[in-house]
């Protein structure tokens, strides 16, 4: 491991496991466990996989009123904070004067504060970005003293339950405060999986022991972040530096439904964030271009970065997820193509090592979500 590198509380806990571990947003992170990356993806989609994601960024929020508070983020996100009910979470994007994302994350209404979860690639950027637009009225707390553990699967809710009774009448995007072995938790009802699961917020110093409570249960097994991402590409989940990026609109993106009624044009509190004008009239006549699922017709895996084209090389668009689905024992790719190749069952090509692959567009996700509606 590289000096310069961050480690997180459980650090040790994946050096015990045999995790491979490898330098991921300035951490030192499981990468993968004895168990293979394959066999770690099989079993959270039919167990239940535990996940260290402490690397992310956790962020408290609180100004005069919840609402003052809602109204600044309001500033910076499209979406609708003022009418996020307490104990719901809502996703959202910080967005640029373009339109672009600058990062997305997770806003929940904890009742007397906000608690937002940003990734880890972007987690200095975005809370400076939050303490420079946010303004002086607003508290903004970096929680670096909470590791984040994420249950996933669809046994998760009866392993949660052992431990946290109040935690079976949680549904998907459902927040509360909980106990758990004595020790205070924040838990959200979800993950980035496309299963059903929680994000634990829990004390640095008691994050080891919840940990080894959790691997007690025999369904339960660490799972690093290379299923990690297989997972969340099964599922149809967007990856920031990837599928997102600054150039890249909510719209272009399919995430429409991250702007709330209120927000859009029309709304009681239509735009007033960065960018609204581009956002709002893409909404409006639509993107150049969109985010697709892919299906390689081959076995051939088709990666990040490489050109989708006609049949007579036209470049048409760029892969920017790609991989092998476990859950469907075949490859899979998500990217952007342009408006007129972007219907489902569409042939393109992806350009792999000189030749052309054929692909065709598909409907997302490639595996049924699970969460518990």
């Amino acid at each position: 491991m590289s000096d310069s590198l961050i480690t997180t509380p459980l650090h040790n806990m994946h050096v015990a496991a045999g995790a491979k571990m490898v330098a991921f947003a300035g951490y030192d992170m499981p990468v993968q466990y004895p168990l293979g990356v394959k066999q770690e993806h099989l079993h959270c989609r039919a167990k239940v996989g535990l996940f260290d994601v402490s690397h992310m960024g956790q962020i408290r929020l609180s100004g005069a009123s919840m609402k003052s508070v809602a109204l600044a983020l309001e500033s910076m996100i499209p979406a609708d904070f003022v009418n996020l009910e307490q104990g719901r979470q809502r996703y959202g994007f910080f967005t640029n004067a373009a339109g672009g994302i600058m990062d997305d994350l997770m806003v929940t209404n904890a009742g007397d504060h906000f608690f937002i979860v940003v990734n880890a690639g972007c987690k200095d950027q975005d809370i400076a970005h939050m303490r420079a637009h946010l303004g002086h009225n607003i508290d903004l707390e970096v929680l670096d003293g909470r590791s984040l553990l994420a249950l996933q699967g669809p046994m998760a809710g009866a392993a949660m339950a052992r431990l946290a009774p109040a935690t079976e009448a949680m549904h998907f995007m459902d927040a509360k405060a909980v106990s758990i072995l004595g020790y205070d938790c924040f838990i959200g009802r979800a993950g980035y999986t496309g299963e059903d699961g929680f994000e634990i917020s829990v004390a640095n110093e008691n994050a080891e022991n919840l940990a080894t409570r959790l691997l007690a249960f025999d369904e339960v097994e660490w799972i690093g972040l290379g299923a990690r991402d297989s997972l969340r590409l099964e599922a149809g989940l967007c990856l920031y530096g990837h599928d997102l990026s600054p150039g890249t609109t909510p719209v272009a993106a399919n995430l429409n439904w991250g702007i709330q009624k209120s927000r859009r044009a029309g709304g009681e509190r239509e735009g007033g964030f960065p960018g609204a004008d581009v956002i709002l009239a893409e909404m409006a006549n639509g993107a150049n271009r969109g985010r697709v699922g892919l299906l390689p017709e081959g076995k051939a895996p088709v990666r990040e970065g490489a050109e989708l084209v006609t049949a007579e090389g036209h470049v048409i668009g760029v892969v920017t997820s790609g991989g092998f689905g476990p859950s469907l024992s075949a490859p899979l790719a998500m990217g952007y193509l342009d408006n007129a190749f972007s219907s489902i069952g569409t042939q393109v090509f992806a350009q792999v090592r000189g030749k052309q692959l054929p692909c065709r567009v598909c409907k997302m996700p490639f595996v049924e979500q699970t969460y518990r509606r």
